[in-house]
């Protein structure tokens, strides 16, 4: 069989004894791990809660991708739950920001959208969750549900959903000091943020659809970004099941 794209990106990523990458980092070009957007409505959202109580173990064995959700628009409360799951902060420790997913590196390459469709005080539109304040960046007001479900590939859940979450990866955050190594620790990365919040999900009695089938560039275009420096990589669908 001929080797294909994703056939060389496995070979030449291959970490191999006494071979690694060798050189020091150039902490002066380390990129900044939180993009800020500037003159933008923010959208306070309420500190994370942890007054409930359920097994871990239930919530994991509740877990199903689920593709039909009724119109019962989702909490900005809940809304701000997950959020906090997919990427929130943790904790500080020397100087560096944790947070509820891991990172290689601690480098965090991944920035969350959201297409809000159905969400309680809080309007139709597409936001960007500013991590370090645990707010909501207001980036374009409008009911964007057909061009959300046309960039995950036509599927009408991100149509139904009450929120798409849309993560895309600033690439140089990672491949500062991992190079072309940096691209699995990307594409992990997602897989953890993805994962926390279909578990947040259940949790909430909400259920959810990851996504990973999508035209890249329709989300791109729709969310803003270059699709070279930052480029959508994941999606997943929250509301309530129909």
């Amino acid at each position: 069989m001929k080797e294909g794209v994703g056939d060389m990106f496995q070979r030449e990523t291959k970490y191999h004894r006494g071979k690694l990458p060798l050189g020091g980092l150039d902490w002066i070009s380390k990129p900044d791990i939180y993009k800020r957007y500037s003159s933008v409505t923010r959208v306070k959202l309420l500190p994370p809660s942890f007054d409930q109580v359920i097994s871990i173990w239930e919530v994991m064995k509740g877990r199903r991708s689920v593709r039909e959700f009724g119109e019962e628009p989702m909490s900005s409360v809940d809304l701000s739950q997950l959020l906090w799951a997919s990427q929130g902060i943790t904790q500080e420790l020397q100087g560096i920001e944790l947070r509820t997913v891991p990172s290689a590196g601690a480098l965090y390459p991944l920035e969350t959208y959201l297409i809000v469709n159905a969400v309680s005080e809080i309007e139709k539109g597409i936001y960007h969750y500013a991590v370090e304040t645990h707010e909501l960046e207001q980036l374009k007001l409008g009911d964007y549900r057909t061009p959300i479900a046309r960039a995950a590939l036509d599927q009408e859940a991100a149509y139904f959903a009450s929120v798409v979450f849309v993560w895309t990866a600033i690439f140089e955050r990672s491949r500062w000091k991992y190079k072309q190594r940096a691209y699995r620790y990307i594409y992990m990365d997602a897989g953890h943020s993805a994962q926390n919040v279909a578990l947040g999900a259940v949790a909430l009695g909400l259920s959810s659809c990851q996504i990973g089938a999508l035209y890249d560039d329709e989300a791109n275009v729709l969310l803003g970004v270059d699709g070279i420096n930052e480029s959508t990589i994941y999606m997943t669908a929250v509301g309530r099941k129909k």
